[in-house]
Formats: C-alpha cells, structure tokens, sequence
C-alpha cells in the first residue's frame, strides 16, 4: 500500500524506544514471560495480565514520538508503521461503534528493538508483536517482519507489515469492547476462544484494509492509496505463513488441531478478506458454529 508523498504522519500514539531493555515489569520473572511465550506466538495477546504481571507502564524517559512524511513512510519501516497508525485511527474513530464501542481511544504503540519491557513483561521479536491489554500498548520490533519472510515464508512486502500492526489494533479494539474475557484467552484448540479471538482480529484488520484509502490525517489529508491485487496477495500470504498448522509443519511437528491458539492458514486468510470485502459487521468469530469457523 503506498503512501501519499506529501501527506504528515504524526500520530502522537507511536514512540520509537531507544535502548532496549531485559528488565521485566512487575513480579513473576521467569513465569511472566513463559507466559509471553505461551500466550503470544505470532501476532498475539499476552495472558500475563491475569497472572499478576505490571498493573500499567509508564512511558519510558527513552520513548520518542515519531513525525514522518508519506514517502518517509514508503521507504522506513518505523515510519511506515506511524504512517499505518494515522490510518488506523482514523478507520476506528469512525467504525468503533459498528463493534459495540461507545467511548473509543486508541492504544499505544511502542517500536523497539531487540527486547524491552511491558506491564505484561519482557516484549521480544521471539515472542512476536503483541498486544498487552494491562497498558494497552502494541510492542513490536520491526525486525520480525524479516523473520516472517526468512523463517516462516511469507512475502513480505508494505501492506503486509501493516496488516500486523491492524492484527494488533485488531487486539486493542476487542479490549475495548470486552472480547478478551479470560475463559476465551485459555480456551485452546481449533474452535476454542483463542482462535476465534484470532480470527477475529485478522477480520478487523481486513476490514481496516478494504477502507484504509479513504482515512486522513489531521489536516483532512488523504493518507494512503487503495491497494493493488499485488499488495493484497501478499498480505494473503503473510497471513498464510502464520496459521497454526502451518507453524507446525515448518517445525516439523505433526499437526494437532487440539493445540491450535491462532486458527488454521485458510482461516486466517478466510476471515483476512472477509473483513475486507464486508467491514466490521461481518467480523462475530464467537457465534459462527464450528463448521463454518
């Protein structure tokens, strides 16, 4: 997806952390980032907020705030996830009621590299981005989209790295609207509440996505241009790259349904263009019977 060359990104809502950090926030150590690992994997939400991990993050005296132009964020990942972010607040300003979201705000997203620390512990492009709900920020370190490429065979390309960040805005929306309950966030399996919140969340994204042309910036700017067939096939196969059965299968695992936490390669992308080709009101993983999931 390319950028208008002139358009400003400045967000205010994305701070380029500098200096990385292996302290973890709150107690629990070893625990809360076993938990990380657990509950993230690819494009995830951190369960730790319900072990008793940090109860919120200030922001760090290293935290800078991002301002960018369109064609910076055509050749920057940092800016393009800025870039990506003045679009995402714009979509969500305008759709958070669609999802039962009365009073909206948007969360924080916190670009490091190698590993820093969150109020739902240590954040690592290991674990993958991820949302914590405890702070309600976004940890992602823009190096992992070399890993997707590299390890786990997607793509790559522009619009495929900012289908993560709305995969993570996706997290931050279900929050807000009270999706994230803790029976669902534990309930593993390939219909359990994991998958389906998931799912869900890669719906959201799409949804972001099939309307992203029409968002603005602050001055009434036109921020991006719509998507050609190119961009959304790469973004199809990112998605591709991180379903749970394929996961397994780069492991050289069997595969084994009962372990699935993300849902199925056709399922991600199934609801991936579902979102884009029918907006927020198609995105109700939690009442599609089994079958149709």
């Amino acid at each position: 997806m390319t950028f208008n060359d002139d358009a400003k990104l400045d967000s205010g809502n994305v701070r380029k952390r500098r200096g990385g950090t292996a302290a973890v926030a709150g107690g629990g150590g070893v625990v809360v980032l076993l938990l990380g690992l657990l509950s993230t994997q690819i494009f995830g939400v951190d369960l730790t907020q319900f072990f008793g991990a940090g109860q919120g993050q200030e922001q760090s005296a290293n935290d800078e705030d991002i301002s960018c132009t369109g064609a910076e964020a055509n050749e920057q990942r940092d800016c393009r996830m800025e870039g990506a972010a003045v679009s995402l607040e714009s979509y969500w300003a305008a759709h958070a009621d669609e999802i039962g979201i009365a009073d909206y705000r948007d969360p924080t997203v916190i670009l490091y590299e190698g590993q820093t620390s969150s109020a739902c512990g240590t954040a690592s492009n290991a674990v993958g981005p991820f949302y914590c709900p405890t702070d309600e920020q976004i940890y992602m370190d823009t190096s992992f989209f070399d890993i997707l490429v590299d390890q786990f065979g997607a793509s790559g390309g522009s619009l495929a790295e900012m289908y993560v960040l709305a995969h993570e805005w996706g997290h931050h929306v279900q929050n807000l609207a009270g999706f994230l309950t803790p029976d669902r966030q534990r309930d593993t399996g390939a219909n359990g509440g994991q998958v389906r919140i998931e799912l869900q969340a890669d719906c959201l994204a799409g949804a972001w996505m099939g309307d992203a042309a029409n968002s603005t910036n602050a001055d009434g700017e036109q921020v991006l241009e719509a998507p050609t067939r190119a961009e959304i096939e790469t973004t199809i196969s990112a998605a591709e790259s991180i379903g749970d059965d394929h996961i397994m299968e780069q492991q050289g695992m069997e595969v084994q349904p009962e372990a699935f936490t993300h849902g199925t390669s056709e399922q991600r992308t199934t609801w991936l263009i579902t979102g884009y080709e029918q907006g927020v009101g198609a995105c109700d993983t939690f009442s599609v019977p089994d079958s149709q999931l």
